[in-house]
């Protein structure tokens, strides 16, 4: 099994960033907006519509507020894994900053080359939102 792991330190509040993250159904508007252009959510389901067209249909897993993690699983769409499970995370650092944890496992391992390539672009495009996101937003 393939695990792609990114980490980043995000000029942010971990509130702040988990306030982003833990809005399930908005991933296109708050958390990716450009590299994902339309989020649905139905129950514990969401359909992510990427830029690049790729469709993915993503079941809730896990939501803890606690831990400032949300966990979720690729159902069907575009792209057909055996296996996937993947966690984003919110820990506090120094000076009020966060490190955004974005894990995924994936199978077969040939998925993890563009998957991997997806989060590279992905995670930029993740930290600019998370750095410009505003108490409350």
């Amino acid at each position: 099994m393939a695990s792609i792991h990114k980490e980043l330190i995000i000029d942010a509040h971990p509130e702040v960033v988990w306030s982003v993250l833990s809005d399930y159904g908005a991933v296109h508007e708050r958390l990716a907006p450009g590299y994902v252009t339309d989020t649905h959510l139905n129950s514990d389901t969401r359909t992510v519509t990427f830029a690049d067209g790729t469709i993915v249909l993503e079941r809730l897993v896990d939501l803890d507020h606690q831990a400032m993690r949300v966990a979720y699983t690729v159902i069907g769409g575009s792209l057909h894994p055996s296996h996937h499970h993947a966690s984003m995370q919110a820990l506090p650092e120094a000076d009020g900053r966060t490190r955004f944890v974005w894990h995924t496992d994936v199978l077969p391992d040939a998925l993890a080359a563009p998957i991997a390539e997806s989060m590279e672009h992905g995670s930029a495009v993740i930290r600019r939102a998370l750095e410009a996101a505003r108490p409350g937003s």
